[in-house]
């Protein structure tokens, strides 16, 4: 009989093994998202198909989207989402659709084609979320416009998926089985706000009565964790369901009461999931089509700070803020993974190889993005009033 590792031996050898990488990347100044990603990646054979990583890093990433869901009230989310519209049409047109096209430039097959753009086309909301936090950014203008534009593809993705795995399967994806698809996200989205503003507005006193309680904190994930698997339930992302959750709460009004009761759970778990990422991304089977990945590459960056740049400005944010935002969302990460499992495994690893460029040069690129602005833009000029003698 060969020996087993106790499951408890190897949870806390993977938390001391992250505390190291963390307490290296603090010490570096390396993100320490990337160092979790590396080590995923060297450590793929033996946790691949971990099921207690992947659900553990689930929770991380649910709860960090919970957390942001609860800045947002509903009445502030719905002017986003009228401002963000025809940026997100945009990122729509310019990094599915036309990512789609260069694919079948390069002699791709039409659903090839389609995977790669699809790949191509959703944001790292994870990453971006975490760099915008690590990086202390989220008061900034743009942060908004991003979290905006993520939420847009975050309703899109889900419906990419399901498309993709009725073609995947020799089958069609119906008008029907589309429309189906709208219809629930529709229905999450309205449950969320109806039990917003005609509950939760009303749940102020009961926050406030039981906030001290060594339970609350158990209805208050247990808020989050219920609609996210709703949304799962329901052929959705368990991130728009998360975010539904915390707008929902947000109506109570009392964010600073309810924040630090999830904090000390979101920042355990969150690492695991940027572990659990790594182990997904697959480099066994060498580069495939390097031309049109190199190519694909430099189009993703292109794509995305072009959707920064105009989508900003119809936004409304100045040429010197949209630009910021434009090198800030470069990088793809959960959504492309799931896209590319649906394909077969030549195009599999060639998703894996470009999700891990982007993820690292994205990451690069939000953290020099401000030296940069500034040096293109030259230093924002302060206002001093001047005082006239009355």
């Amino acid at each position: 009989m060969e020996p087993h590792m106790p499951e408890l031996l190897a949870a806390g050898l993977i938390l001391f093994i992250m505390f190291i990488i963390g307490f290296i990347g603090m010490r570096s100044r390396v993100p320490d998202v990337i160092l979790f990603i590396l080590v995923g990646i060297a450590v793929s054979g033996l946790l691949h198909d971990s099921e207690i990583l992947y659900f553990s890093g689930e929770i991380g990433i649910v709860l960090l989207f919970f957390m942001l869901g609860l800045e947002f009230p509903i009445k502030q989310l719905g002017a986003i989402a009228k401002k963000v519209t025809p940026a997100g049409l945009l990122d729509l047109f310019l990094n599915l659709f036309l990512s789609s096209l260069l694919c079948l430039l390069f002699g791709l097959d039409i659903f090839t084609a389609f995977v790669v753009g699809s790949l191509l086309y959703a944001t790292s909301s994870s990453i971006t979320m975490k760099m915008l936090q690590n990086t202390k950014r989220t008061a900034n203008p743009e942060s908004e416009f991003l979290l905006g534009v993520l939420i847009f593809e975050d309703l899109i993705a889900p419906i990419l998926v399901a498309v993709l795995v009725g073609m995947s399967g020799g089958g069609q994806f119906s008008g029907g089985e589309f429309l189906w698809l709208i219809v629930k996200v529709m229905l999450l989205v309205t449950a969320a706000v109806c039990l917003g503003r005609f509950m939760f507005t009303k749940a102020a006193k009961f926050v406030d009565r039981n906030a001290g309680s060594d339970i609350f904190h158990l209805f208050i994930i247990g808020m989050a964790f219920t609609y996210s698997g709703l949304a799962v339930y329901l052929g959705l992302s368990e991130v728009l369901g998360a975010f539904l959750a915390g707008i929902m709460l947000a109506e109570v009004k009392r964010s600073e009461t309810i924040e630090p009761l999830i904090l000390p759970v979101r920042e355990l778990t969150l690492p695991l999931f940027f572990l659990w990422f790594g182990t997904q991304i697959d480099l066994a089977h060498g580069i495939s089509y390097p031309i049109l990945l190199g190519v694909l590459v430099v189009w993703s960056i292109l794509g995305k700070m072009l959707v920064g740049i105009a989508g900003g400005r119809f936004y409304g944010l100045s040429g010197r803020v949209a630009f910021r935002a434009g090198l800030s969302f470069t990088q793809r990460g959960e959504f492309s993974i799931i896209i590319a499992s649906v394909a077969a495994a030549e195009v599999m690893a060639f998703g894996s190889i470009f999700i891990l460029i982007s993820a690292a040069a994205g990451i690069l690129l939000f953290l020099t993005a401000p030296a940069v602005t500034r040096k293109i833009y030259g230093r924002k000029k302060k206002e001093y009033k001047v005082k006239v003698p009355q």
